[in-house]
């Protein structure tokens, strides 16, 4: 999720709950207020009846108006049972509209000159209330919602606003490429916070263009200084081994330094080629269509393992492009097609299947499956399989990291599958 909208998903949720906190207490201010004066309004209303009573004159006959009263004259019990002066809401049947409607009712208890205890009930319908109740409501909801609205949108403008340094900044960085050419950052902003972030990620990368620079020199010479030596003495042993003066027991052991310094000198090279992927230090990008490049290897793995007589079929139902490096592709078919011949037993078959979106390396297994937690890490060899340096799949997993493909093992009806796909 990105920082913008994580950010408004907070603030969507904490402005929600201030704004129903406050809508609540807005709502029961305004309903307290209403209901003061509509109180008011009924007690002046029992006032005026309650004083004419009171001096035996006539009692107001508001056929008219939204106000009814009704005097009921109770017991001394009832009245001591009774509050003096009493609220509520309830529903109420209207004479005049034959129906049943919510009204604000007020009951109060008082004693005559005769000593009589009356129970006077003045009341007034509520549908004036409830209207406005209603329209509060609408009104509410729609400056809250508009309110809602305009300030997450304010927020999401200032934010991308405030933050365009910083997002300036992420496309730099995403596009710069260790070791290669680059564009300087352009990127002006009075914000002390972020020119001190430019300034550090510009200090950061020249550092680490340094170190990558002696990171090369350092593999270069390690090529050098390594692999001149080894071919050197693997040259003299193929002298010596020449040399008709020696007796077979000295050619054995020739043949099995030979044999160790052959495997030292491919251990150095696949180590180097590591190091290089890791170290991103393969610029020549290009897209490759791997099916084609690969039609051009396998014909010489068919004539080097011909002895083996391995059935192969490959099926090619469309392209499949990658982005990448000429030289790794090359390196990461070449890997999985000497897995695949390596691995298949005499006789045994070979199927490459590619499509828009894969290619699939399946050959036939000969002791089951293999353990697929293991298979890709650095120096795993299963048993018997001594002479192999246990980098091959390594290099095929780093290479296939570099530029987002998915290499995967899976065993299947008999056959190992090896998988690289996009993700």
């Amino acid at each position: 999720m990105k920082l913008i909208h994580h950010i408004s998903y907070r603030m969507l949720i904490a402005l929600t709950l201030v704004l129903s906190v406050w809508a609540a207490f807005f709502y029961t201010a305004i309903m307290d207020e209403v209901n003061d004066e509509v109180d008011d309004s009924l007690e002046d209303y029992a006032d005026i009846i309650i004083r004419r009573s009171l001096g035996g004159d006539e009692l107001p006959q508001d056929k008219n108006t939204n106000n009814q009263y009704y005097l009921t004259l109770i017991s001394a019990s009832e009245a001591a049972a009774t509050p003096i002066i009493s609220y509520k809401d309830s529903m109420v049947y209207i004479q005049e509209k034959k129906e049943t409607e919510p009204a604000r009712v007020l009951d109060i208890v008082y004693r005559d000159s005769l000593d009589r205890y009356l129970k006077l009930t003045v009341l007034t319908p509520a549908i004036e209330k409830h209207d406005l109740i209603e329209e509060l409501r609408n009104w509410l909801l729609f400056l809250y919602a508009t309110l809602l609205v305009v300030l997450i949108g304010c927020n999401v403008w200032l934010f991308k606003k405030s933050l365009k340094p910083f997002y300036t900044l992420m496309r730099w960085i995403d596009r710069y490429k260790l070791g290669s050419s680059h564009e300087p950052l352009n990127n002006h902003t009075n914000v002390t916070e972020f020119k001190r972030l430019n300034e550090a990620v510009i200090r950061s990368f020249e550092r680490n263009e340094k170190l990558f620079e002696k990171q090369k020199q350092f593999i270069g010479d390690v090529s050098h200084e390594v692999q001149t030596p080894l071919a050197i003495t693997i040259g003299r042993l193929e002298m010596l081994m020449e040399d008709e003066t020696m007796n077979e027991r000295q050619l054995e052991e020739l043949y099995k330094a030979h044999r160790d310094l052959e495997y030292l000198t491919n251990l150095n090279k696949s180590l180097l080629l590591l190091a290089k992927i890791d170290n991103s230090q393969f610029t020549d990008l290009k897209l490759i269509n791997m099916g084609e490049l690969l039609s051009q290897y396998l014909p010489d793995y068919q004539e080097i393992y011909s002895l083996k007589e391995i059935d192969v079929k490959v099926e090619k139902k469309s392209d499949f492009t990658v982005y990448m490096s000429e030289t790794l592709a090359s390196v990461l078919l070449t890997n999985l097609l000497k897995n695949s011949f390596v691995h298949t037993p005499e006789h045994g078959a070979i199927h490459i299947n590619i499509d828009q979106n894969s290619i699939v390396f399946s050959n036939t297994a000969e002791e089951g499956a293999l353990d697929g937690d293991k298979i890709f890490r650095r120096f795993y060899k299963r048993e018997g399989k001594g002479s192999s340096s246990g980098l091959g799949l390594a290099i095929a997993m780093s290479i296939s990291k570099q530029y987002n493909l998915r290499l995967s093992y899976s065993y299947q009806s008999g056959f190992h599958r090896f998988r690289l796909e996009r993700i």
